[in-house]
């Protein structure tokens, strides 16, 4: 995977209110650690590195330019805004060339399933080591020729040079089931009305029941208490 050259800046605002003044300033607020040393706040501009995440993924290798000289960091974990999608912030640890690390790698699934087939994924991603410059952007699964019944797993990925399996090798990344027939289909959306129909009926009769317990708890209720303090304040 190439390295991509981004100017970053160091920040001086923590904070809620300094990072809200370093997203309006088109920048998204970072923490960057790792190799033991300090974690350094620091700011990336937003649009160069989403253009980078869209180009070459969520393991893209950064080519940080500091004031104090160049980092080369990988994305830890990028929280975004749940209504806007918006990236708020973004952890980066430090990575060196030649050094092995752990990541997860997205699986993508090609080809045409057999007819009458449905693919039921487990998987969307896979643990692998890599070298730091030498990181997969992704993984490609054929499911061409799977029967229904056939199942890939993680030992199925073929790997490139230097890459290697971090996962278990007989995890289940997918598997072709047979799809549910049109009379199936029928049946459990039968089956699902008659319990939503039983349900229903078992609110009301318990609705019910409730209703002839507090009528018949009010028939024999005493008198309230308050016509007693009416009385005696009367008297006073």
């Amino acid at each position: 995977m190439p390295e991509v050259r981004i100017d970053a800046e160091t920040r001086t605002e923590f904070g809620k209110g300094g990072a809200r003044r370093t997203r309006r300033a088109g920048k998204i607020p970072a923490v960057l650690y790792g190799h033991g040393t300090d974690p350094r706040h620091i700011s990336l501009p937003s649009r160069e590195f989403e253009h980078a995440l869209r180009t070459d993924g969520a393991n893209v290798l950064l080519d940080l330019q500091l004031a104090e000289g160049s980092e080369l960091a990988l994305p830890k974990s990028i929280q975004r805004d749940p209504i806007r999608g918006v990236i708020e912030h973004l952890d980066l640890i430090l990575v060196r060339r030649g050094e092995r690390i752990a990541v997860e790698i997205a699986i993508s699934v090609v080809g045409e399933i057999v007819p009458g087939g449905l693919l039921d994924q487990s998987l969307t991603t896979i643990a692998v080591t890599a070298e730091a410059t030498n990181i997969p952007s992704g993984f490609e699964v054929s499911i061409e020729g799977l029967e229904i019944g056939d199942a890939i797993h993680a030992k199925d990925v073929k790997l490139p040079d230097g890459v290697e399996l971090a996962a278990d090798p007989d995890q289940t990344i997918l598997h072709v089931v047979a799809a549910p027939t049109a009379e199936e289909m029928e049946a459990e959306g039968a089956g699902e009305v008659t319990e939503e129909a039983e349900a229903a009926e078992e609110g009301e009769a318990v609705e019910g029941a409730a209703g002839a317990e507090g009528a018949a708890a009010g028939g024999d209720a005493p008198a309230e208490p308050a016509a007693e303090g009416g009385g005696d304040s009367g008297g006073e």
